[in-house]
């Protein structure tokens, strides 16, 4: 016999998306549960993101949850580019499109959403098997159901919210003649690791004839690098010592002989994809997040269009159940996606221009470079990355 649980609002993954929005709708006084697949522990040892736009600082400072971060987190409003084995410039968000980065990983967001829930009582159901599935989402009764440790549960609520990534079960609640999917696939990946070594003072981008490389940030005492390698590789096949060697040798002198190499204490290889599925909106099923969009982390905009989406839709949520006002719920999709487009369009953009591709030739690498140094030399040029790379403002 399933257990029947009764709430405004079912969301499925308790990532920063699903934790997120759960929060915010609690301090709205608007009850709602989360369920997640994985245990409270995987989520939390999650590596993610780590570069914040300002509305995503100001957000999370909103609601709450910025004191740590605006403790930890290094603020800087400059960011690198270096390419042709010797140049490097910098585009200041700050001066052109007057705004500022907050360097903060997601798993610390994680934890400070967890210690916010932990203090708020609400209610979540984690290591959940994998047959969660929605149920009736067009009707004014949606629910969800799923297995536990044995027992059978089912969550009926007033809206269902897939906060549950790009392999979870949301998107198949919304019929193939509905959901449109856009995806574009890389043929390469990023291997990435941590080190307990200080960073540089600024993000910094690499377009190398050997290769992309990223030197970033996560506190004063934890960097984040990465070398876009082939698909098939495997975190065996590189050693640290392989790692340093390549990266180093993928940005100019200048920059290799400050990093500070180190032991990693964590190593991964990520895919590269851009993907979109809209509508955004199915009956009163709501996607947000990865359950709706992927984007290479090159633009640093995977976490920040989750943020964006939370806001547009406890927005739309709180007006609806607090004020019964559907304005800003029934355009939640279509103002999503504006955002959501906009930022898939520039990590496309950017990702073309600072990676080695399969079969680029020394023409393609010559005419990467000669846009590089059209951006280095033009303000107008400085200003149109700066505007894009700090993300376009949430809509009000």
């Amino acid at each position: 016999m399933a257990e029947t649980l009764s709430t405004q609002v079912a969301i499925v993954g308790a990532g920063p998306a699903g934790s997120l929005l759960s929060l915010i709708l609690h301090q709205a006084g608007i009850d709602s549960i989360m369920v997640e697949r994985q245990s409270r522990e995987h989520v939390l040892s999650r590596i993610r993101a780590g570069v914040l736009e300002w509305g995503t600082v100001e957000l999370l400072r909103r609601h709450g949850i910025g004191e740590r971060m605006d403790r930890e987190g290094h603020v800087h409003t400059e960011t690198g580019i270096s390419y042709g084995g010797d140049q490097l410039f910098y585009f200041d968000i700050g001066a052109h499109a007057n705004s500022a980065f907050m360097s903060y990983g997601q798993t610390e967001i994680q934890k400070d959403l967890y210690d916010a829930h932990d203090a708020a009582g609400t209610v979540a159901y984690y290591d959940v098997d994998d047959d969660v599935a929605f149920h009736d989402v067009t009707t004014s009764r949606p629910s969800v159901t799923f297995t536990r440790h044995g027992q059978d549960h089912r969550i009926e609520a007033d809206y269902v919210v897939g906060c549950d990534g790009f392999h979870g079960p949301a998107k198949n609640a919304i019929p193939s003649d509905v959901l449109r999917r856009y995806e574009k696939t890389y043929p390469f990946g990023w291997l990435g690791i941590l080190s307990e070594t200080p960073p540089l003072e600024h993000l910094i981008y690499a377009n190398s004839s050997r290769g992309f490389a990223l030197a970033s940030q996560r506190n004063p005492m934890l960097s984040r690098y990465y070398v876009q390698c082939p698909l098939d590789d495997t975190v065996d096949q590189w050693s640290d010592e392989r790692f340093w060697d390549e990266l180093l040798a993928r940005f100019p002198d200048s920059v290799s002989s400050q990093i500070v190499t180190g032991p990693s204490i964590e190593k991964s290889i990520a895919p590269l994809r851009s993907f979109v599925a809209e509508p955004m909106r199915y009956g009163n099923l709501f996607l947000a997040g990865d359950a709706a969009h992927i984007v290479p982390p090159t633009g640093a905009k995977g976490l920040n269009l989750a943020v964006s989406d939370v806001f547009y839709l406890s927005r739309g949520l709180i007006q609806q159940i607090n004020e019964r006002d559907s304005h800003y719920l029934d355009c939640y999709s279509e103002m999503a996606l504006r955002r959501v487009w906009a930022a898939v369009r520039f990590s496309w953009w950017l990702t073309g221009l600072l990676h080695r591709f399969p079969e680029q030739t020394e023409i393609d690498q010559r005419l990467q470079e000669a846009e590089l140094t059209y951006i280095q030399h033009s303000a107008k040029g400085q200003a149109a990355i700066s505007e894009q790379y700090a993300g376009m403002p949430f809509e009000r």
